[in-house]
């Protein structure tokens, strides 16, 4: 074995690749036959590590989506529900605007009473008012009805003149959590009104309307329910 040989076997292994690396540029070879000859690459060890090192960071980024994702969910669903609300309280505020009640025409009625579902605080209403879908003076009906222990509001409409009693109504707003009438009485708020004993109708009415909102992923409500209000001031047969 020549000398230079026995001095690069003596060299340690750094010495050795650089040896080789010397050797190949010196015959004429490419710097990647070169990078080639002296041996060099990645161990076991450090394709390991840089897999996991990429792993955590995909496991980051889709953790991060997933969560954007949910929360654009649950804020699509807030907005829904918000908009159903601030609708379901301006058709019930301008149908209460627009009361009719005389003591002279039986067939008038303006009446709120108080209920109670397992803790939830509900009201109905009964009132015969002006509609656009009904010609003439329409009896209306709001109602909480509660059905697998969720909260329901129903409405029914029929005109005033009739003597049927019984309509089928319609579903309006779900995943109720609690809907209240009050009517202002000597600077007070009280939950009961009846215009047969009141000879009029209330000169102020405030709805509160609360609701959850769902998780469609977990199949269940989402923290707690927002709520909203309004004031209906009743106008036809007052002065403005």
């Amino acid at each position: 074995m020549s000398l230079k040989r026995r001095k690069s076997w003596a060299c340690p292994n750094s010495c050795a690749r650089v040896n080789k690396i010397r050797l190949c540029a010196g015959t004429g070879g490419s710097k990647k036959e070169a990078f080639l000859c002296s041996g060099t690459g990645f161990t076991l060890l450090e394709v390991l590590i840089a897999v996991g090192i990429f792993s955590l960071v995909l496991v980051a980024l889709y953790s991060t989506f997933f969560l954007s994702l949910r929360a654009m969910n649950m804020a699509d669903e807030s907005l829904l529900k918000l908009q159903e609300a601030r609708f379901f309280l301006d058709t019930l505020k301008r149908e209460i605007e627009s009361a009719v009640y005389s003591d002279e025409k039986l067939y008038t009625v303006f009446k709120i009473d108080d209920r109670d579902y397992y803790g939830r605080q509900t009201s109905r209403i009964i009132m015969t008012s002006l509609s656009p879908l009904i010609k003439g003076l329409s009896k209306i009906r709001y109602a909480v009805e509660e059905r697998d222990g969720k909260l329901i509001i129903r409405k029914s409409m029929i005109t005033a003149f009739t003597q049927v009693s019984e309509d089928k109504g319609m579903d309006l707003l779900e995943d109720v959590a609690s809907f209240t009438l009050e009517v202002k009485l000597n600077d007070r708020w009280v939950k009961t009104w009846d215009s047969r004993l009141a000879k009029s109708t209330p000169e102020e009415v405030r709805i509160t309307l609360a609701m959850f909102i769902r998780d469609k992923e977990k199949g269940g409500y989402s923290g707690m329910p927002f709520s909203v209000s309004e004031i209906a001031i009743p106008r036809i047969g007052r002065k403005i």
